[in-house]
């Protein structure tokens, strides 16, 4: 059984929300026209498409910023530190009064950035692990949710 106490940041919050989106189709799609801009206003130096291409590179990661500082002041969950038991049945979240239980067969997937463990409970919603405040669980962590999850739901890089 491995217990964490994690206070979820701003930072913490944009790093998923990047991840997620980017790795969503429209995330992809978007980057990818934005890209496809700049290049075509370098290759035929028509230089209002390298405008729009940057507007749409960097307007999903502006929005991102603003939406994940917005989110932690006006969320009441994301005030107070949240409660973690890894253990052999599944991941059990506790805040104040309030605890939910769920089994690993039922988590979505695994992932990691450069600076959290993310465990998706399903398509959009998620569990994150700063690595900054595993500090020494951080292996343990990683071996429990590898452990009890097919290995084609885990992409976690150390």
């Amino acid at each position: 059984m491995i217990q964490i106490t994690v206070k979820i940041e701003a930072g913490d919050l944009y790093d998923y929300m990047l991840m997620h989106s980017y790795n969503s189709p429209a995330g992809i799609l978007g980057s990818t026209f934005g890209a496809v801009l700049i290049v075509f206003a370098l290759a035929t130096k028509q230089w209002m498409f390298i405008v729009l291409g940057l507007i749409m590179l960097l307007y999903l990661p502006w929005s991102l910023f603003i939406r994940s500082r917005r989110q932690i002041l006006s969320n009441p969950s994301f005030q107070e530190p949240l409660q973690y038991t890894l253990d052999q049945e599944g991941l059990t979240i506790s805040q104040g009064q309030e605890e939910g239980r769920m089994a690993w067969e039922d988590m979505y997937k695994a992932v990691s950035t450069s600076r959290s463990i993310i465990l998706y409970t399903s398509r959009v919603n998620a569990t994150i692990f700063p690595k900054r405040q595993l500090g020494d669980q951080k292996v343990a962590v990683i071996e429990m949710i590898s452990t009890h999850m097919p290995p084609a739901k885990v992409k976690i890089r150390s």
